[in-house]
């Protein structure tokens, strides 16, 4: 059961019985990046009623500088005290969502995006729940505060003290999050040195993207407390696995899940089908949102259990879609390329309406591809019609600027915002001089 949403009279009461003396409001920009100032507390029932004026011209993928006011107004559901903070004089969080200076929604707004797409998606019948796996690395901080690669450990997976030495800051990340709410499902070492995961219940699109951002800000700012860094860049490390966000997705019709048929031979309905065969369909049009970084690519390379082939499978880990052993209503499909990095309110939004486009116009998968794809040839993946996600962000967007999919999910403005500042990081990443380039050419050339 879905937990209950805190009115603004909640929050207002929790505010006043917990000697909440500030409220963090947040949102992110385009690119998930969380943008966040301070208000009084005294100053939160207002804010629920006219909003909060800020300057959108600073923000990226925003506004222009001759129309820059912008007006974040609370969600109340969001409300969560920071408990790493002082019990005295405490300290909230909140999430907003960005309007126009006359209440309108900003088109611009990553949430503003999601909750279009969810209600479109209602308007099918369908509500979609998302569980989505987080990974990242732990590193130590240098003498003057900054993070480096140092390792924290040697463990691997599913380790713990002494090889996993890190155990206790992930501990109090463990505790820092159920304190906000998360229902966590597991905490654990992952297969590289210095990398973990926490999982957490799935949940409605719209709380889980604010569980995304709250759980890297929590994670982030527990350990930064603690001596160390968290880094959710993709692929920090040369040698070993990068991080993935597994993202588990079930649709909901009628109180029941709508991806289970317990008539079909894999209990796998026909619209799970169409759906795997719209995110198969469109992936690699908007692999730019889902896998957003230059260091992407580093992560989507073979050798290191991250799927590079567009195919879908009910048990092979190698492919890019996998369909979990849970029947009933835990079947889902979990699709496996995202990363940590990106804007997950803007990378569910596309993955649920390229599954919906499936649906509605009836996109049948290819056949289910149950070897190791990494064992096959270049000619017998040809042979079997498999193609390969983008191998560089620059590939990414130049599909994505060509996908009328794309530009109709995110809307124009978000769209062409976004790709103007990924092009932008990557002509600033291939103009630079890199290590590699010396060492490789230096000496002989």
């Amino acid at each position: 059961m879905a937990e209950k949403a805190m009115t603004k009279e909640e929050v207002l009461q929790q505010v006043a019985e917990n000697d909440v003396k500030f409220i963090r409001t947040q949102f992110t920009d385009t690119l998930g990046i969380i943008k966040s100032w301070a208000i009084p507390a005294e100053d939160l029932e207002g804010a629920f009623k006219n909003g909060v004026m800020f300057d959108g011209s600073s923000i990226e993928g925003f506004t222009r500088i001759e129309e820059s006011d912008m007006m974040l107004m609370p969600d109340p559901s969001t409300f969560r005290i920071l408990p790493w903070r002082p019990k005295e004089g405490a300290v909230a969080r909140i999430i907003g969502d960005v309007k126009r200076p006359d209440g309108t929604p900003f088109e611009g707004d990553p949430r503003y995006v999601l909750k279009k797409a969810m209600e479109d998606a209602a308007k099918m019948g369908y509500t979609m729940n998302v569980g989505p796996e987080l990974e990242f690395f732990l590193f130590k901080l240098d003498a003057d505060g900054n993070p480096t690669t140092q390792l924290t450990d040697q463990g691997g997976y599913f380790d713990f003290a002494p090889l996993d030495k890190a155990q206790d800051v992930r501990r109090d990340i463990d505790f820092a999050l159920e304190a906000m709410g998360f229902k966590l499902e597991a905490s654990h070492h992952e297969v590289a040195p210095s990398q973990h995961e926490i999982n957490f219940r799935f949940g409605d699109m719209l709380s889980t993207a604010d569980k995304v951002i709250t759980f890297k800000y929590v994670a982030k700012s527990i350990a930064y407390h603690k001596g160390y860094y968290i880094s959710f860049m993709p692929k920090p490390l040369f040698g070993v696995n990068g991080s993935g966000m597994h993202t588990n997705q079930s649709l909901m019709k009628d109180g029941k899940n709508a991806f289970y048929d317990p008539d079909a031979p894999n209990g796998l309905s026909q619209t799970s089908m169409y759906y795997i065969g719209g995110i198969l369909k469109h992936i690699r049009e908007f692999a730019a949102v889902t896998n957003s970084t230059v260091n992407s690519y580093k992560r989507l390379v073979p050798g290191y259990e991250a799927p590079i082939y567009v195919t879908w499978s009910a048990s092979n880990r190698s492919s890019l879609i996998r369909i979990p052993a849970t029947r009933g209503m835990g079947t889902r499909v979990e699709l496996r390329c995202p990363d940590p990095a990106c804007n997950p309110y803007l990378a569910f939004a596309l993955m649920l309406r390229a599954g919906l486009d499936g649906i509605k116009n009836k996109i049948e998968p290819p056949e289910a591809t149950n070897v190791n794809i990494f064992k096959l040839t270049e000619e017998e993946r040809a042979k079997r019609g498999i193609m390969s996600l983008p191998g560089s962000l620059k590939e990414s967007l130049d599909l994505m600027r060509g996908s009328e999919f794309a530009k109709a999910a995110l809307g124009d403005h978000v769209f062409n915002s976004f790709l103007q500042a990924k092009t932008a990081e990557w002509d600033s990443y291939k103009a630079q001089v890199h290590q590699w380039e010396l060492d490789n050419y230096l000496g002989i050339l």
